[in-house]
């Protein structure tokens, strides 16, 4: 079967390249999706809790593809999901928000990727978002859990290094508290909190006060219904900065630390009709942190790049389903690129856009120097020696299969055409070899 190209449409399409989407069943209704290596084997696997009340394990088969899932009882309303090992025995565990029944349920991995009877704590009105982070500094993995109700908060559940977690404290903030993240963002060592307040519009910076608790609270406005916050270094200065997703209209606000942990510069980036959740990640391998946003009245990824010092282009845009609901950067195929995860809330399908990075290869580039815009002489000398000579085969790019380094016009032959159109773009200024990444959204081959 070949191998489909899926090149973001809109601007900046250069900079973005996906093959095109792979869906996989999942539970009824899945709102969240987490990843992690849960049974061991060294890739990541991926973990999703569905409206059904259960939660799906999706085993990942190495390369980026997935077994049937098997679904586990998580409670009552599952809407987020997170991962990290609770109980300190080297292995992943889960932990899911239950709005339904305002508790949190924390599934431990029994080693194999197969996960223990959940067991449930509560976690304040309507958590319906959740974190996790060592914020007592003691060594094991806590949670905080924002509470999507009308006063508003987070609620901070301790864990007692086994992965009990019977210890909490609430924390109020605004109301309408729809996403909680966890990161040091004043650089003291300790994890502080971002929770977003839709009712309000605002983002919530608690500080840590370096044993778990939170009381210096800072309020930023952002744009009309904030849905989701996260962090990154986005300007490259070494400190966290933070995004935020609003729904009315469709943008991204872009917060960028002072280094303090103070956020006072902000900045608007219309990304579609409805942005929900997000995540960032660099997507196109030139180290800097770009973004990926739901749309999910629109049906589709929304890409921004960023240009390495916090500010982003033109988004462009990934069709991914009917009703997108939420979203995760990660590895999934080992190839070191970063690939996205995509629930689809009325397919019952878990989407995988795996990463192609475009531009670790190009037609033409024969050497395999990473020369792609200005073709250097060895590329015609190694063409001709194949053309006529019957020498070395120009390289198959195994992480982009999609790429024939030899087919400089873009023909589908490496033959003599190809070695003239080489002659003529290395020494008399002509049209450069095309880029497979610009066919456009799911070629069936590119021309």
């Amino acid at each position: 079967m070949a191998l489909l190209l899926f090149a973001a449409s809109h601007a900046n399409a250069q900079d973005f390249c996906f093959q095109s989407p792979r869906t996989y069943p999942v539970g009824a209704g899945p709102v969240s999706v987490c990843a992690g290596d849960f049974d061991g084997d060294g890739d990541k696997d991926l973990a999703i809790a569905d409206s059904d009340d259960s939660l799906s394990i999706s085993k990942n088969n190495g390369d980026g593809s997935f077994h049937a899932e098997v679904n586990y009882a998580a409670g009552p309303g599952p809407n987020a999901i997170t991962t990290a090992d609770f109980d300190g025995d080297g292995d992943l565990d889960l932990a899911v928000a239950n709005i339904d029944s305002s508790e949190v349920a924390v599934l431990m991995n029994n080693g194999d990727g197969t996960f223990a009877p959940a067991s449930k704590y509560l976690a304040g009105g309507w958590p319906l978002s959740i974190s996790a982070a060592d914020l007592d500094g003691d060594g094991d993995i806590d949670l905080a859990v924002a509470n999507d109700q009308s006063i508003g908060g987070v609620t901070v559940l301790k864990n007692n290094g086994t992965g009990d977690f019977t210890n909490t404290a609430f924390y109020q903030t605004g109301p309408d508290s729809k996403s909680v993240f966890a990161a040091d963002l004043d650089g003291d060592g300790d994890i502080d909190l971002a929770v977003v307040c839709l009712a309000v519009n605002i983002v919530s910076v608690l500080k840590n006060n370096g044993d778990g608790t939170f009381s210096n609270r800072s309020d930023y406005y952002v744009d009309h219904d904030p849905w989701s916050v996260v962090g990154a270094d986005f300007d490259g200065d070494g400190d966290v900065d933070l995004a935020v997703s609003t729904i009315y209209f469709g943008n991204v606000n872009v917060l960028l630390n002072s280094g303090d942990g103070t956020f006072p510069t902000k900045s608007r980036y219309g990304v579609g009709w409805s942005a929900l959740l997000l995540t960032a990640a660099d997507l196109t391998g030139d180290a800097s942190v770009d973004l990926a946003v739901i749309d999910r009245d629109l049906g589709q990824v929304s890409l921004l790049k960023n240009n390495g010092s916090g500010s982003f282009g033109e988004p462009s845009y990934l069709p991914v389903g009917r009703y997108p609901w939420s979203i995760i950067a990660t590895d999934l195929d080992r190839r070191g690129f970063m690939d996205l995860a995509v629930t689809d809330l009325d397919s019952n399908k878990v989407v995988v856009l795996l990463n192609c990075d475009c531009n670790c290869s190009r037609n033409g580039d024969i050497q395999s120097d990473n020369v792609f815009d200005v073709l250097d002489v060895l590329d015609v000398v190694t063409l001709i020696d194949y053309v006529f000579t019957g020498g070395t085969a120009p390289i198959r790019d195994a992480t982009c299969p999609h790429i024939d380094r030899g087919d400089a016009n873009c023909d589908g032959a490496d033959d003599v055409f190809d070695v003239v159109f080489l002659i003529n773009h290395v020494f008399s200024g002509g049209p450069a070899p095309c880029d497979p990444c610009t066919c456009g959204p799911y070629p069936t081959g590119c021309p």
